[in-house]
């Protein structure tokens, strides 16, 4: 009879140590704290972090297109300070197979030094949960082909994210064409979110006339690259399932700071409109006593203070489809910024 009395508290170190030791599996479970013995597979990757054993996901990205034209790119920061994408969700991991082929290899480090006793009492553990009836008998065996384990993974982007902890379940079984009973299992929204933080966001460099200084009192024009500010979108999809989801980025506006209080923007709420393909108006010859549609006018000259900090942010309307989930559906919108220094001189006319 196994000795019951072994103390999960112990043994989750001691699994650590165990999964590191053989470096031809990957292993997976609940999150940190996961309240069930610990899983593995001979396809997926995965290892131990802080105590708790876990899957990577399989989810893929593409970004559609040519992506941002643009070398600088970042990501976006919701405008909805309570929202984030997911930082951990459920996904397909593991066959009936795997789990037993697991099992062996685990309790096989018992022929290393150091490691005598360990494999056995991590193999208990696992076919208690597994092979045993509680819940699941001879590692679903039977079910070869008709359905999977499913293990929380970690998102890649937000994995040092405390909330990557929330999905603390051991791996469970669903079988083919089920739905999990499982608010946080993998789902074309979850995908779109997850698509979220993949977009690359073009950086928010303006071009200003005139270039090398700003005069004081006199508008400075201000505009984005048509070519560099338009819409990108990123496909996140989990091979094998036949989900997916694409997510948009749309530019809306540019808010510009001027970064100091000496100056106004134009127009006055510093906010300049999205408007045929372009964001501000680009200056040519012949606009020297025309206001720009997009711009500032500084009213003081930087000086020995240096120059002026302007911030240029654009706000970015984000939604994203799916082939599985018909129509077209909204996610917060993000921001994206970049600073740059103006000089601000004091002379009264210029020759653009």
């Amino acid at each position: 009879m196994r000795n019951k009395r072994w103390s999960r508290r112990l043994l989750v170190p001691a699994v650590a140590v165990a999964l590191a030791a053989v470096p031809s599996q990957a292993f997976a479970g609940g999150g940190t704290g996961a309240g069930g013995a610990p899983e593995g597979s001979a396809s997926a990757t995965g290892g131990a972090q802080n105590g708790g054993i876990q899957a990577q996901t399989k989810v893929t990205t593409t970004v559609n297109g040519g992506g941002a034209q643009s070398a600088k790119t970042g990501t976006l920061t919701p405008s909805n300070s309570n929202w984030t994408p997911p930082a951990c969700w459920y996904e397909p991991s593991f066959s009936p197979k795997e789990i037993e082929a697991t099992v062996k290899a685990i309790r096989s480090l018992d022929g290393l030094p150091f490691f005598g006793g360990i494999g056995t009492a991590v193999g208990d553990m696992l076919d208690y949960r597994y092979k045993d009836g509680n819940p699941y008998k001879n590692y679903n065996l039977d079910q070869q082909g008709k359905g999977m384990f499913w293990a929380a993974v970690k998102n890649p982007n937000r994995k040092d994210d405390p909330a990557a902890n929330a999905c603390d379940k051991p791996p469970f079984w669903v079988p083919s064409g089920q739905p999990p009973n499982e608010p946080l299992a993998v789902s074309p929204k979850v995908l779109a979110e997850y698509a979220y933080d993949e977009l690359p966001i073009p950086g928010t460099d303006v071009k200003m006339a005139p270039t090398g200084a700003s005069t004081v009192n006199l508008p400075t024009w201000i505009w984005l690259d048509k070519t560099k500010i338009h819409k990108v979108s990123v496909t996140a999809s989990l091979p094998g399932t036949g989900l997916s989801a694409t997510t948009t980025a749309e530019p809306v506006s540019l808010h510009i700071d001027p970064g100091t209080s000496d100056a106004e923007t134009i127009p006055a709420s510093g906010d300049c409109m999205f408007l045929n393909g372009a964001i501000g108006e680009e200056y040519t010859a012949g606009k020297a006593n025309q206001t720009p549609p997009c711009g500032v006018r500084y009213l003081r000259s930087t000086g020995a203070g240096g120059p002026y900090a302007l911030k240029a942010t654009v706000t970015w309307r984000i939604t994203w489809t799916s082939t599985t989930e018909p129509g077209v559906h909204s996610l917060p919108s993000g921001t994206f910024g970049d600073t740059q220094n103006v000089t601000v001189r004091e002379i009264q006319s210029v020759n653009r």
